[in-house]
């Protein structure tokens, strides 16, 4: 680390503790040639995340939209808010495990769909439902079926 009284790069650091919530780590260092003495923070580096939306716009991701929509098709459900903040951060490290800068809003929808379907078929519906805008009534009935069939398969 360069000193940044004297520029020189012999610096060695003195004492080490975690800050902000133990998101980084604070440094105390000391320069060998001028001995003055300077604070530096380590930070994990974080990969901004770009969302293409359906219409090609980009904006960040955001977190809180996907909670939103999922707190949306949970409501009235046997879910509890750790359920959902589980499932939130479950389709979180799967998105950012793909290591991409940007990544189109139907994946992440993908994602969720399949998740959610593990948790309650009808939030999964309620979630499909406004994801895949749903047409009419036989679009949603389609749905409804593939979500019977996959049942009977698993009894099977």
């Amino acid at each position: 680390m360069k000193c940044p009284f004297c520029g020189k790069d012999n610096t060695r650091v003195i004492d080490s503790r975690p800050a902000d919530d133990n998101t980084s780590i604070r440094r105390r260092r000391q320069c060998d040639n001028c001995n003055r003495r300077f604070t530096t923070y380590e930070k994990i580096e974080s990969i901004p995340l770009v969302v293409i939306k359906k219409d090609n716009n980009r904006e960040p991701y955001d977190r809180s939209k996907i909670e939103a929509g999922v707190f949306r098709s949970c409501h009235k459900r046997p879910i509890s808010v750790d359920q959902i903040t589980a499932l939130v951060d479950e389709v979180e490290a799967t998105i950012f495990n793909m290591e991409e800068k940007e990544i189109p809003s139907y994946v992440i929808g993908e994602i969720l769909m399949d998740k959610l379907k593990e948790l309650d078929p009808v939030a999964y519906v309620r979630f499909a439902s406004v994801y895949r805008e749903f047409k009419d009534v036989n679009t949603f009935m389609d749905e409804l079926k593939k979500i019977l069939n996959e049942k009977d398969l698993n009894k099977q």
